[in-house]
Order: C-alpha cells, then sequence, then structure tokens
C-alpha cells in the first residue's frame, strides 16, 4: 500500500466543515473524514421536513451516518428509505416475507460466508447502483461484527495528479457473477440464470455534491476497458489497495438496534465477519441510484 505522506506533508488533507449548526439533530463526528453518529431523531416515527433536510446535510457531509436505540417495524423501515427515493430490490439475496425490498441480512454457525465481508459498494454491477443503504441490526455477537466504511472521495482526493489524469475517462467492468453465485445457498435461495453486469465510469461525480470519487471496488470489479488485460489487473491492484488505505476509513461498534445509512455513491465498505459461531442479523433497505457519470 503506497504511502500518502509526502515531503510537504500528507497528500490528502480534509477540509473542515464550515456549515451551519443542526437545530434538529446532534451530531457526534467518527473521524475528520466521514461518520458520524446522530442523535435526536426517532425514526420509529414520520419526520418533519426540517429533520428529513437535516439528515440528508448530515449523510451529504458525512457520507455514512448512523442512529442508536431505534425501533424498527419493516414497514418504519421502508418508509425511512422511500424518503429518499424509490427502493432497490437485490438481484441475488433473500428477503422478508410479503417485502421483496426488505432484504436479510445473517452469519450464523451454519453460515458459509457473511454478507459483505469485502470491500465493495453495494451492488455496483447494477446499470444503476443503489444510491444509499440502510441497515439496521438487530442481533449482535456479544463481540466483533464491526463494519468499516471508507471515503471514495478521500482515495480519489489522495491520488496524484498523474493517475488522475491516466484514469480520466477509464471506464470498468462491474461483475455480480462471482459475487453472488452460490452465495445464498444456504438461506435457500435459488441462483438466477444471469446476474447484473455493468460498464461505470472509474472515477465519478457525486449527482449531489460535484465531487470526483473512485469508482472501483475489489467485489465486483473486474476489468478495465481500453487498456491490455496485464495493465487492468495492475491497475485494479493498486486501485482496491489505495481505496482500502486506513487513513480513509471509519468503523462502527454495532449494537442491536442500530441503524447504518451510507452513500454508496462515494463509500465502500466491510463488514468484519470475526464472531463465528455467533449469529449477527438484521434486514437492508436499500434506494436506487442513477447511472454513474
Amino acid at each position: 500500500m503506497s504511502s500518502l505522506i509526502g515531503n510537504n506533508g500528507p497528500r490528502y488533507r480534509h477540509q473542515a466543515n464550515t456549515s451551519v449548526p443542526y437545530e434538529t439533530i446532534a451530531i457526534d463526528k467518527l473521524t475528520p473524514i466521514l461518520g458520524a453518529e446522530i442523535t435526536g431523531a426517532d425514526l420509529s416515527r414520520p419526520l418533519g421536513n426540517q429533520q428529513m433536510a437535516e439528515i440528508q446535510r448530515a449523510l451529504a457531509e458525512n457520507l455514512v451516518i448512523f442512529f442508536r436505540d431505534q425501533e424498527l417495524s419493516p414497514e418504519r423501515h421502508l418508509a425511512f428509505g422511500r424518503a429518499f427515493g424509490k427502493l432497490h430490490v437485490h438481484p441475488a439475496a433473500p428477503h422478508a416475507p410479503g417485502h421483496p425490498e426488505l432484504m436479510i441480512i445473517r452469519a450464523d454457525k451454519d453460515s458459509p460466508r457473511a454478507n459483505g465481508e469485502g470491500w465493495h459498494s453495494d451492488v455496483s454491477c447494477d446499470a444503476e447502483p443503489p444510491m444509499g443503504s440502510i441497515l439496521y441490526i438487530t442481533t449482535c455477537p456479544p463481540h466483533g461484527g464491526d463494519t468499516l466504511f471508507a471515503s471514495m472521495y478521500a482515495a480519489y482526493d489522495a491520488l496524484s495528479d498523474r493517475m488522475k489524469a491516466y484514469l480520466d475517462g477509464l471506464v470498468a467492468v462491474h461483475d455480480g457473477e462471482a459475487a453472488y453465485r452460490g452465495t445464498y445457498a444456504n438461506l435457500g435461495v435459488t441462483d438466477k440464470p444471469v446476474y447484473p453486469r455493468a460498464e461505470h465510469p472509474v472515477v465519478r461525480t457525486h449527482p449531489v455534491t460535484g465531487r470526483k470519487a473512485l469508482y472501483v471496488n475489489r467485489g465486483f470489479t473486474t476489468r478495465i476497458l481500453g487498456v491490455p488485460r496485464d495493465e487492468s489487473q495492475a491497475i485494479l491492484g493498486y486501485l482496491f489497495d489505495h481505496a482500502e488505505n486506513e487513513l480513509f476509513q471509519c468503523r462502527f461498534r454495532w449494537q442491536e438496534k442500530s441503524v447504518a445509512f451510507w452513500d454508496n455513491r462515494c463509500v465502500q465498505h466491510r463488514a468484519m465477519w470475526d464472531y463465528w459461531p455467533h449469529t449477527r442479523s438484521g434486514f437492508r433497505v436499500t434506494v436506487q441510484g442513477d447511472r454513474p457519470v
């Protein structure tokens, strides 16, 4: 992994937040780069317009936000997600009975793997990948089971100018085949004939903030188009390692009835499966996004 420390200090420098204070919620930042715990919002009830606007702003400013001690029914979980847009249906994972948009998240002693245990951006293999994901955990192991999040704004900003110029205009393939085939067999899910595959820019511009973010991930990105395969493999290997640098990360320690809401357009995440044979479970609602540009 390359060093981000140059002769004049770190290549990545966090820009101080100069936003006006929040009025309906309180923010406790996890790191200067990303992540914030929010208090003052009860997601079990409809939220007022101002509070919804402040939560949207908190997400844009912190990339991933967290809520503790929430009592979310499936209906309220879905309603909170719909406040941000139409809901996405996962192309492979099981869902709660009668709620195709409510994805089941579960790993226990019988699981061959856990959801999201490698670095990725959710379903980036879709032609229009999800805008955001809202995970509600109801059962936690006694220890472990944290989730790591990494800012792809920070990853892009820390690239050298020469690398930014090289990546400008490049397109990469994101393929769900290897990630999804056979993954949910232990939960009784039958594989589909094909899984999504899409081509996206290696660097995307966030439609809300206008900031550039690195948009390749180890979970789905298989090839950069327009360059030799060995060059693609080498560049992707470098970018994967770079994106996973600890300097870009925050870590969330789950408690039962906690909620995490992350922006897939500028964040990657990794769920730690360090709690076998214990159980970690809950539900995820995912908000539809648009085609990366």
